[in-house]
């Protein structure tokens, strides 16, 4: 899986990416503004665009024999067919965001400024700043501010003193806005860097580290005086910092007042519904591993009247995100219900989706979904199909930054194999995960203990069995709310598997049960 994903995206160059993520009506409208540009219909470019539109996949080779350029060409055309398709996608109305109206009325102000309009110019200017304010958007402010400063200066009028000191105030409080703002943005983007490469703290020494970094680096400021993008930075920050210190409670605390800046301002949500999206995951996940039913489905049963009701604006990134989103938290209502069976319909639908997807979803989000899959067949007891996900996952190749769900992978392949029975490939098995797990320097107590306690059962005799699951149990129940192994436990609900063995139960009714003690 990992190898075709990869050698698809090394064949698509950019301008073919480009051309394949256009919707029939950005086509349509491509069309239409090269029409516009006058004897363009027939030029190179245009050609260029028709072929590779028509093409399923990149061939260079293609291009040339087809005779619309020379090699030596080539690579200048392709560059002034990408940008002419920039400037047709900027003129279309779904892209025309705030930002670039800003923008826009920003450039208009420049052109006249260098007519030597200046009346003019710093209306448009004052016009645009009121936007960019009200609309969080301070860098582009700040810009407009210092151009207004330049402005005045071959402006002159009465007021020219005043407008100094106003324009200087603003100049200053934006300055130290954004400086908080780049502070806290660089703050949670490296916290988040962290998280991918190392994975949650192990240790105390990790631990340690981890909060040292985020005092370190967390600049100082007075509250009152945030506005909504200096406090989404902040409350990032904090996310991923309680992510790394797998502290869930304010996981949930952060990711709650982040979807509160937006409940607050709805008007927000069509502005950045990214960051809207990305907040509303956090705050499902937190709620999905601290196992508060309740409040779970209530968020999620919100989160699809929203996408029912289309309150939140689609976009090709919007729509990949509720896709992900979406679906995975779908899965984990299942995991918390202990519903699998009645979950399995999203499992053709991830598929087609991670299809219709494949040039935009990386590796790392694609063994997430297959990870989530795998679980939902244990959970059904559809073993054999459980195995085949995950050898989605552990024959992948180019995956660092999902070395945690390598891991878990890994040992849940080793319960799928010895539930099926299949004790041929038992001690290869053993043999391949102890090892892979050694390299990664990723052994955790409960992973050792398990591992070793599952080798252990092929020497004990049938009618012992029970009583051995029962130690394990009680050996690895230990570690359930343990600072730094309970999360073996968070993708690998291992103690509900024991159970089922010792109850001699499936394993959903062993979850479902624990699902009803929850929601109470």
């Amino acid at each position: 899986m990992g190898k075709s994903f990869t050698l698809a995206n090394n064949q698509n160059d950019a301008l073919f990416e480009l051309i394949k993520s256009l919707s029939k009506s950005e086509k349509r409208q491509f069309n239409l503004y090269v029409g516009r540009l006058g004897g363009n219909t027939d030029a190179k470019f245009f050609s260029l665009f028709k072929f590779l539109e028509k093409l399923k996949t990149y061939d260079e080779r293609q291009i040339l024999e087809n005779g619309i350029v020379t090699k030596q060409q080539l690579s200048n055309l392709k560059a002034h067919l990408y940008r002419q398709i920039l400037i047709s996608l900027r003129l279309n109305p779904a892209h025309q965001n705030i930002r670039i109206q800003i923008r826009e009325q920003l450039d208009f102000a420049t052109v006249l400024y260098q007519k030597g309009l200046y009346k003019q110019s710093l209306k448009l200017l004052d016009k645009a700043k009121s936007m960019a304010i009200e609309n969080e958007e301070k860098n582009i402010a700040y810009e407009i501010v210092e151009l207004e400063k330049v402005i005045e200066t071959q402006y002159i009028t009465r007021s020219i003193s005043s407008r100094a000191d106003v324009l200087s105030e603003q100049a200053k409080m934006l300055s130290q806005q954004n400086v908080i703002t780049s502070k806290l943005s660089n703050l949670s983007l490296q916290l988040y860097s962290i998280l991918l490469k190392t994975g949650p703290a192990r240790n105390d020494e990790e631990f340690a580290k981890v909060t040292t970094y985020f005092d370190a680096r967390m600049p100082e400021f007075d509250f009152s005086t945030l506005g909504f993008r200096e406090k989404l930075w902040l409350f990032k920050a904090h996310v991923w910092k309680s992510f790394l210190l797998q502290d869930f409670l304010m996981c949930y605390k952060y990711s709650h007042k982040w979807m509160q800046l937006f409940r607050g301002n709805t008007k927000l949500i069509s502005l950045h519904p990214v960051f809207y999206l990305k907040g509303k995951n956090y705050l499902l996940e937190s709620l999905f591993f601290l196992k508060h039913f309740s409040k779970f489905k209530e968020e999620l049963d919100f989160f699809k009247a929203e996408i029912k009701n289309q309150e939140i604006p689609l976009n090709s990134n919007t729509e990949l995100l509720i896709f992900q989103y979406y679906t995975a938290n779908q899965l984990h209502l299942h995991f918390l219900e202990g519903t699998f069976k009645e979950g399995e319909f999203l499992v053709k639908e991830i598929e087609q989706k991670i299809k219709k997807y494949a040039s935009r979803l990386d590796n790392h989000h694609i063994v997430i979904l297959y990870y989530k899959i795998a679980c939902l067949y244990f959970g059904m007891g559809e073993n054999r199909k459980c195995i085949a996900f995950l050898a989605k996952i552990i024959d992948s190749k180019n995956l660092q930054a999902a070395e945690d769900l390598q891991c878990f992978a890994r040992v849940l392949n080793l319960i799928a194999h010895y539930e099926c029975g299949m004790d041929y490939h038992l001690e290869r098995q053993f043999k391949e995960t102890y090892k892979f797990l050694l390299k990664m320097k990723n052994l955790q107590a409960v992973q050792k203990e398990f591992i070793i306690s599952i080798k252990a059962l092929s020497d004990v005799y049938p009618h012992q069995i029970k009583n051995e699951f029962k130690k394990i149990h009680t050996r690895l129940q230990k570690f359930e709310n343990h600072p730094y192994e309970k999360r073996a436990f968070l993708y690998l609900d291992i103690l509900s598997w024991l159970e089922s063995k010792i109850e001699n139960r499936p394993i959903r009714e062993i979850i479902r049960k624990k699902a009803t003690r929850l929601s109470r």
